[in-house]
């Protein structure tokens, strides 16, 4: 399983690639309006630090300007994959740009026919929101249940990417259920981290390593 942070922080971006753990990169405009700097310039210091897919969202509504934008932003740089909402004409500029080798993650995903319409469309991944599902009070890992099982019938190449994770059992669930990739932001990879029996282990190592000092 692919792990990419959901996030357009440099500073937490550079923190889990130290990590070793981060194979790219989600933002999105609500992301990249908490940061300073201009779009472009922000999406290209990703892609200087992260060397894997980092995803740009379009702004355009239509399938034209969707196509525009997807490509003026993959010229930032090769790793930039175009994110585009599941819409009538998001599937529209979806099948020109993959046509054109443009990689698209296909956003705002909700339901597994969204899912398959982004496969046959030749999305690069799909991305299905599942902590916004249970929010709404449905389970939304029961969502990349579905898209997995889909996707396996029928061998699309498309990758399941887990999104909107909330905490770290979605992203167990998500690794047992077979999805591609999980993106999610620092503070659960921060979480996946930490276990208070590591953090008990390793007080008593310390404390016991303080006994062998004092013999020497």
């Amino acid at each position: 399983m692919k792990f990419f942070i959901d996030t357009a922080n440099i500073d937490e971006i550079r923190e889990a690639s130290d990590m070793g753990v981060i194979d790219g990169v989600t933002t999105n405009p609500s992301l990249i309006s908490k940061e300073d700097g201009k779009f472009e310039d922000i999406i290209r210091q990703i892609c200087e630090i992260v060397d894997g897919p980092i995803s740009a969202e379009v702004i355009a509504t239509d399938a034209a300007g969707m196509i525009d934008e997807a490509r003026k932003l993959s010229q930032i740089h090769k790793n930039v994959v175009v994110k585009i909402p599941c819409i009538r004409e998001g599937l529209k500029a979806t099948k020109a740009l993959s046509s054109d080798g443009i990689g698209v993650n296909m956003t705002l995903v909700f339901s597994p026919s969204q899912a398959l319409l982004a496969a046959k469309a030749g999305a690069m991944f799909a991305s299905p929101f599942v902590g916004r599902l249970d929010d709404i009070s449905h389970y939304g890992m029961e969502l990349v249940q579905q898209i997995v099982s889909i996707y396996n019938n029928y061998s699309f190449e498309t990758e399941v990417l887990v999104a909107s994770i909330r905490n770290p059992l979605h992203l167990v669930d998500a690794a047992q259920m077979g999805a591609d990739v999980a993106t999610m932001p620092f503070k659960v990879i921060d979480q996946i981290v930490r276990h208070p029996l590591t953090d008990i282990g390793l007080k008593k190592f310390l404390a016991d390593w303080e006994k062998v000092k004092a013999r020497s």
